[in-house]
């Protein structure tokens, strides 16, 4: 159990270092931008307590606002999809559920259903982003398109991520 928290807080840490060092200076063509650290709220346990959840997501998105001084941005798009991941879990569990001891991961449920599951939440956390960032609806196709772009390189770099770090 002890261990299971052990790798989650440096998960946290590790991602947030990498998030906020490496990925913040990739901006491509202004319109592609990979949020790495999302992959610690997709990666959390199935059975984790929903308060841990919104807290530990609160958290990370207030550190990412303090260092990217965005205030509230992130904090509020990764509380928006730790609230709604419970739910989207449920909507694409498999037939009899998740076995215990398993993880949302590639390993134990496939790509197809880790890509399902990983591109709502992406595409959720990136609209909420970008509308709040821009906080009009007038350019809604320009949000869009950031939106769908932003989650097609993110999506990307966490299934690689899966495949080069995460293999059990």
């Amino acid at each position: 159990m002890i261990n299971i928290y052990l790798r989650n807080i440096t998960r946290f840490i590790l991602l947030l270092f990498l998030q906020v060092f490496v990925f913040s200076n990739i901006n491509l063509g202004g319109y592609m931008t990979p949020y790495i650290y999302l992959l610690f709220i997709i990666l959390l346990p199935f059975n984790i307590k929903g308060w841990l959840l919104l807290t530990t997501s609160f958290l990370l998105g207030f550190f990412i606002d303090i260092f990217y001084n965005t205030p509230g941005i992130n904090s509020a798009a990764c509380v928006l999809i730790a609230y709604l991941r419970p739910f989207i879990l449920k909507i694409f569990s498999p037939r009899d559920g998740y076995e215990t001891g398993t993880y949302p991961r590639v390993y134990y449920y496939g790509i197809i259903w880790f890509l399902k599951y990983a591109v709502v939440l992406i595409f959720l956390h990136h609209f909420v982003i970008f509308l709040i960032e821009v906080f009009r609806v007038s350019g809604l196709h320009h949000i869009l398109l950031r939106t769908l772009l932003s989650t097609i390189i993110t999506t990307v770099i966490i299934v690689l991520s899966q495949y080069f770090i995460y293999r059990k």
